[in-house]
């Protein structure tokens, strides 16, 4: 009798898993969504202040901490301590490479490379060139460079700092999965207590409001599809509809566990990525698409540097321009990375530092710039044949694009399978994170935890397309990032001093003279 009672029962039963922090993330995740549901056009008109305020005077803090994140990846990846491995000396990773890959690109860039892939590289050629005049030579070379700039090493650095750490920290130190166990070499035992929650609270509350604006991204995006495709009315209605389907799917998914549902998920979000990917290829311009990768590549390379420091501190117009994308995008990565992070580095124990971080760097980075390259190039020739492209929104620009190519119907309704497949994967992904912080960092959170957040998340979303649409989910954003940056720092320092005491207790310079006994990690933080 027990179990047919319902959701009570199923809130009651979980209860007893939850901690502290959950009930602190919760408070501070109504409070905010209250705010959007009572007072929705005041809490937009305000929003909207802060983000540009933020935008404006810490444009440069984003830029310098996420560049500098770049440095220390590499760094990492060169010295002698990137032959440490993410557990005991010798543990073996439990995932093979490609669903490894393939979970973590699922995680990290699904939704947003779909919605972006076309419209951006067409955004920055004919509607706001970064540097350069609109239609000309020079803003279609800046088109793909800033495309790869933006979904390259610098948004996956941050991802894979905070997995690194967190990886480190769970499978060498023996701690929880947890932000705040992160930062003992810094704060020590006060970690365990009510500082460490507060931690632990606002990256709950970071994930979420990060979780919850992808999913309105996909949302928004398989309603343009279905708009443009089926003639079905664009509006709040119908995406809570779509919310409403794909809460349901990934509900059923996350409740069978990460090494099912998120697993073949993210198996089969790559194969139809690749697909999608040759077909396009195949129809479109191939030649163009290639000498265009190329040449970009060279590009993004060469001016790697410039752009990562590019504040444009005598150009408002273009200042306007690095917050509108630059910063925003920093932010969502950033926003994002306590999610992909706990993600990644639950799925990653096994791996040395130097193949963990040359993998998620590289790998992902390589596929969205090819990716780019044949949407880009794809919606930026469309253009020759169908002006009004500039004129569709951001959602429909992709849709747009394969209608002026032969079996872009067919392709188009692949995006729609895409983007809902991805939206499934992220949602399933984010329910597992957030029941692991709720449970203390549990590595096997309960599925009525998992069903509370699932739920949760997708109701955030909703409400935060009634408030205000794409723009209040992106105010939102842009402000939750600004304060987890700071824990962000803290979190790489930490990683940092930690990593250096266990380099000098194993003699690790050319290879290691000591290594940790099982179970007994070095922990500089507990030294008599």
């Amino acid at each position: 009798m027990y179990r047919f009672i319902g959701g009570v029962i199923i809130f009651k039963k979980s209860s007893k898993h939850l901690t502290r922090v959950f009930w602190m993330a919760i408070l501070l995740t109504a409070i905010v969504i209250m705010l959007a549901l009572v007072y929705p056009i005041k809490f937009l008109s305000q929003t909207t202040d802060i983000r540009y305020f933020l935008g404006h005077y810490f444009g440069w803090y984003y830029l310098l901490i996420v560049t500098v994140m770049v440095f220390i990846s590499i760094y990492l990846v060169v010295t002698p301590i990137g032959k440490i491995t993410l557990g005991d000396p010798s543990s073996k990773p439990e995932h093979s490479k490609i669903s490894w890959l393939a979970m973590l690109f699922s995680a990290g860039m699904g939704i947003g490379l779909v919605f972006y892939g076309a419209a951006e590289p067409l955004s920055h050629f004919a509607i706001s060139s970064p540097e350069a005049q609109t239609y000309s030579r020079e803003a279609l070379s800046d088109a793909l460079k800033y495309s790869f700039f933006h979904y390259g090493i610098h948004a996956w650095s941050i991802y894979a700092l905070i997995a690194l750490a967190l990886a480190y920290f769970k499978f060498r130190k023996k701690e929880r999965t947890l932000i705040s166990a992160t930062l003992k070499p810094l704060f020590g035992e006060r970690m365990d207590g009510i500082s460490g929650q507060m931690i632990d609270a606002v990256t709950i509350f970071a994930t979420v409001v990060g979780v919850a604006t992808t999913l309105g991204y996909g949302a928004l995006q398989i309603n343009g599809g279905l708009h443009y495709l089926f003639d079905i009315k664009e509006g709040v209605t119908v995406q809570l509809m779509i919310i409403t389907v794909a809460t349901v799917l990934f509900l059923i998914s996350a409740v069978s566990g990460i090494g099912k549902g998120v697993k073949y998920l993210s198996n089969l979000n790559i194969v139809l990525a690749v697909i999608l990917m040759i077909v396009a290829m195949i129809i479109g311009p191939k030649t163009q698409i290639l000498n265009h990768f190329v040449e970009s590549l060279g590009n993004y390379g060469q001016d790697f540097l410039r752009m990562s420091f590019r504040t444009a501190a005598s150009s408002p117009e273009e200042q306007k321009w690095i917050q509108e994308w630059t910063i925003l995008y920093w932010s969502w990565w950033i926003s994002w990375s306590p999610f992909v992070g706990i993600f990644i580095s639950s799925i990653s124990k096994g791996r040395t530092i130097r193949e963990f971080l040359v993998h998620v760097l590289l790998i992902p980075s390589a596929f969205s710039f090819m990716w780019f390259s044949v949407f880009g190039v794809m919606s930026i020739n469309a253009l020759n044949s169908d002006p009004s492209l500039v004129e569709l929104t951001m959602e429909n620009i992709l849709f747009g694009t394969l209608s002026s190519y032969p079996l872009g119907w067919g392709m188009s309704i692949l995006v729609i399978f895409l983007v809902f497949s991805f939206f499934i994967t992220s949602a399933d992904s984010a329910t597992y994170v957030l029941a692991m912080q709720s449970e203390n960092g549990s590595l096997t959170p309960h599925n009525s935890v998992k069903l509370i957040w699932g739920i949760s998340v997708s109701l955030i979303a909703s409400i935060l397309l009634v408030a205000g649409g794409l723009d209040a989910l992106q105010n939102v954003l842009i402000i939750v990032a600004f304060p987890f940056s700071m824990i962000l720092i803290l979190l790489v320092v930490s990683l940092l001093i930690e990593l250096n005491y266990e380099r000098q207790e194993m003699g690790l310079f050319i290879k290691p003279d000591t290594y940790p006994k099982k179970n007994e990690p070095f922990r500089s933080y507990e030294e008599d």
